[in-house]
């Protein structure tokens, strides 16, 4: 791609965004929201691969969508209360409609189903960006919208995700579509206590951000896309193939990783709420994610190649070699958890 056209359509992702951020008027979110899916589908689409072409299509199709029910469901209340403040949606339908709207943006179950394929379909680059950057702007409108939208309707959602997230990913053999219900099943966490608790969803999609970004430059490094091509990792990259397993396992959600932070920090939000039976629930869908990443950390350490693979052989790849932000992310990714007081403190 053109790096002119390349820096306009980065700078395009930006500027949406932070239009998203700074606006408390609907109609300016919701340019915001357009922008931003504007900007990236030509970087879904550069490979000009049918699978990529598909992919592009059903993201865009998805996103006008949720882009049209935002739009009418601001009109509506509008229409009704008088007012377009982001703060202000005191209307229950329009609440519930925006939040639908929302969950549909970002993939949250059981509005996911665009998730997978479409991360299947397009590079690991471009995935890592609407992993990680794509769902802030959306989920600040979630943040704000929380407060007047009914407990269960959220909590339902949560539930959902986490379910279908710690599901979903067991019988896949695709890196990618399981780093989607991975990451279906971390908005679940973040969706739960996003009423109680605002502070612990901004940690918790922080260190999302983190960890799923030093796993997907991590697998852009070591250039594996499947399960079966994990086994020939450790002759490329030895060192490397060892901290992305600690990564996985942070993703996981295992102690003593940064992973197990927010877990840990909603599971108490909750306790503390009286939500017993939520938190219980909530911790046991864990161990479903903890499982597939239990099953990757499996393939890359004590599975041998195989003889015959449809793999490019390894002494024929160039290495690539890690870079700074990939060093970076994975100390963050893995090293976080003891100044677990600091960032609680510094958030709240």
């Amino acid at each position: 791609m053109n790096p002119y056209v390349l820096s306009i359509l980065l700078i395009s992702l930006g500027l949406g965004t932070t239009l998203t951020f700074m606006s408390s008027h609907w109609l300016l979110a919701w340019m915001g929201l357009e922008i931003n899916t504007l900007a990236i589908i030509p970087l879904m689409a550069q490979k000009h691969h049918p699978r990529a072409v598909e992919a592009t299509t059903k993201y865009f199709l998805i996103q006008a969508t949720a882009a049209a029910m935002i739009l009418f469901a601001a009109s509506t209340n509008a229409w009704i209360c008088g007012q377009w403040d982001i703060n202000q949606m005191s209307h229950p339908l329009t609440s519930a409609m925006t939040m639908t709207a929302l969950a549909l943006k970002i993939g949250l179950a059981p509005l996911h189903l665009w998730l997978p394929e479409v991360l299947q379909g397009i590079t690991l680059t471009t995935g890592l960006i609407l992993s990680t950057w794509q769902k802030l702007a959306p989920l600040a409108l979630i943040i704000q919208t929380a407060n007047n939208t009914h407990p269960f309707l959220l909590t339902t959602l949560a539930l959902c995700s986490t379910l279908v997230g710690g599901w979903g990913g067991l019988n896949q053999t695709q890196l990618r579509k399981i780093l989607a219900y991975s990451s279906i099943a971390h908005l679940g966490w973040m969706i739960l206590v996003s009423q109680m608790a605002p502070q612990m969803t901004i940690i918790a999609l922080i260190t999302y951000i983190v960890m799923t970004t030093a796993a997907f430059l991590m697998l852009n490094n070591i250039n594996s896309t499947k399960i079966i091509t994990l086994a020939s990792a450790w002759t490329k990259a030895p060192a490397l193939t060892a901290l992305t397993c600690l990564v996985l396992l942070s993703l996981g959600g295992l102690p003593p990783l940064t992973g197990f932070m927010p877990k840990w920090l909603i599971i108490q939000e909750l306790a503390n709420q009286g939500l017993a039976a939520t938190a219980t629930i909530i911790a046991l869908t864990a161990l479903l994610s903890l499982y597939f990443y239990l099953r990757l950390t499996h393939a890359l350490t004590l599975t041998l190649s195989p003889q015959i693979t449809n793999a490019t052989t390894p002494w024929r790849t160039p290495n690539k070699q890690p870079t700074l932000a990939l060093s970076l992310f994975t100390i963050m990714a893995t090293c976080l958890l003891p100044i677990t007081p600091t960032i609680f403190t510094l958030m709240t």
